[in-house]
């Protein structure tokens, strides 16, 4: 076992959360708004309307900007994050899809070619040209999330790889073409939005006006398409997933309204904008954009949370130990070896003094213990932000809080949560240090 990253009151896995839904913003713009790109720079050079292109440029400086420098940034904070919070897991990803990444670095290199050349040959190369780099960029970009979305798709339904251990059956799992779908279509509403917001800077009235329509023309079909593919997922998901969807303690019930409240709004806004283009407003539109951050963030805190206990399902748990055999990979579980040597002597980074338990070093124990085994998914305080475990044993109803062994049995019972690997002494210690945070 690595060493934990173990932040008090936020959890390490909210800041991953945080970054990642960000990220969302800026990768799925730069993955979309080239379509729209070439199909306004096409119409510029069909209906011989040079004015168009101003928004062009704009737009294209915009994903320069907010892509591959914001973008770029949060991806490099996401890879960090996850790195150092769950290394097991993402080593696990990159053993089995390092071709998959290395094909994702190719295209991803394409893009970033593609976009400077395309920004910096403006008025420098003929038209064909021209819509040529912007149409490289734009299938790059998507083949890009072609070969991501598989990836992340795989963490929660690896489907046939559970018992093959080959790539395609993993990346080609069951949730993976109605995800693939989902992203692509809401990554046309996602153009769309940021598309208004550029145009309604335009001085053009004309220009202002058909590019605002269009755009929501472009984010009315985004969404509704993207909303019909989220059912499709939704009944791809594993069994167990839909069942951990249903309860309440892991999804709060304010995530499914947000996420449809943020959808409402974003229809509701591109309606307006196709009815009345000229009442888009700079403002309105960023609030839209923000608006749209509290959903995507939402969504994916649900996608996050129906993959517990596992981190990769029914192979890895989200605390890194490996629940089940992988015999084509001829990985192993260490449950068992856990249980036998305790996580204490099998963890690496455990401070000195600590391997063997007494009655002295039990509650300092259990602290490691916690941080190992729980705090990938809880946060230790009380008034922690990511389920709080003082929080969550209360919620299981215990009628004494102060009774350790009262605690050993709710770490026996509480449902999806990993099994507690370690000796009986290191499950006491655990249940001693939970009833300290009561004190």
């Amino acid at each position: 076992m690595y060493p934990v990253w173990q932040l008090p009151v936020i959890g390490s896995a909210l800041v991953i959360a945080f970054i990642a839904s960000f990220h969302i913003l800026p990768s799925h713009l730069a993955t979309s708004a080239f379509w729209f790109n070439v199909y306004v720079e096409n119409k510029a050079y069909k209906q011989n309307r040079p004015e168009l292109l101003e928004f062009i440029k704009k737009y294209v400086l915009t994903i320069l900007i907010f892509s591959f420098v914001f973008g770029s940034l949060s991806g490099v904070g996401i890879w960090y994050s996850i790195t150092v919070s769950n290394p097991k897991g993402i080593s696990a990803l990159i053993h089995n899809y390092v071709w998959g990444w290395a094909t994702e670095w190719v295209f991803f290199v394409i893009e970033i070619v593609a976009i400077y050349v395309y920004y910096y040959t403006f008025d420098k190369v003929d038209k064909k040209t021209h819509l040529t780099i912007g149409l490289i960029y734009a299938i790059g970009s998507w083949i890009s999330m072609i070969i991501i979305t598989g990836i992340i798709a795989f963490m929660l339904s690896p489907g046939k790889w559970l018992k093959t251990g080959g790539f395609f059956d993993g990346f080609f799992n069951p949730t993976y073409v109605p995800q693939l779908l989902m992203r692509t279509s809401f990554m046309f509403a996602v153009a769309a939005l940021y598309a208004i917001v550029v145009a309604a800077t335009l001085k053009n009235k004309e220009v202002k006006s058909f590019i605002i329509r269009r755009a929501s023309l472009w984010g009315i079909a985004g969404t509704v398409s993207g909303s019909l593919f989220f059912i499709w997922y939704y009944k791809a998901l594993p069994k167990a997933a839909e069942e951990v969807s249903e309860m309440t303690a892991l999804i709060p019930k304010i995530l499914p309204h947000v996420v449809i409240g943020s959808l409402i709004v974003l229809m509701v806004w591109f309606v307006f904008t196709l009815i009345k283009p000229h009442g888009a407003r700079l403002v309105p539109g960023i609030l839209a954009i923000l608006i749209l951050l509290t959903g995507i963030f939402s969504a994916e805190s649900m996608r996050e949370r129906i993959r517990k206990p596992y981190v990769i399902d029914q192979y890895m748990y989200s605390n890194q130990i490996i629940s089940n055999d992988m015999i084509p990979k001829q990985v192993r579980s260490n449950l068992s070896d856990i249980d036998t040597q305790g996580i204490l002597r099998y963890s690496y980074f455990v401070p000195a003094g600590l391997q063997v338990i007494t009655d002295k070093n039990m509650q300092q124990a259990g602290q490691v213990i916690a941080e190992i085994e729980c705090s990938a998914c809880h946060t230790l305080q009380s008034n922690g932000w990511l389920r709080p475990l003082p929080d969550m044993v209360k919620k299981a109803g215990l009628s004494n809080v102060d009774d350790a062994e009262a605690l050993i049995g709710f770490l026996n019972s509480f449902p999806f949560m990993p099994p507690f690997a370690g000796t009986d002494m290191e499950k006491k210690a655990l249940a001693v240090y939970l009833v300290s945070l009561y004190k």
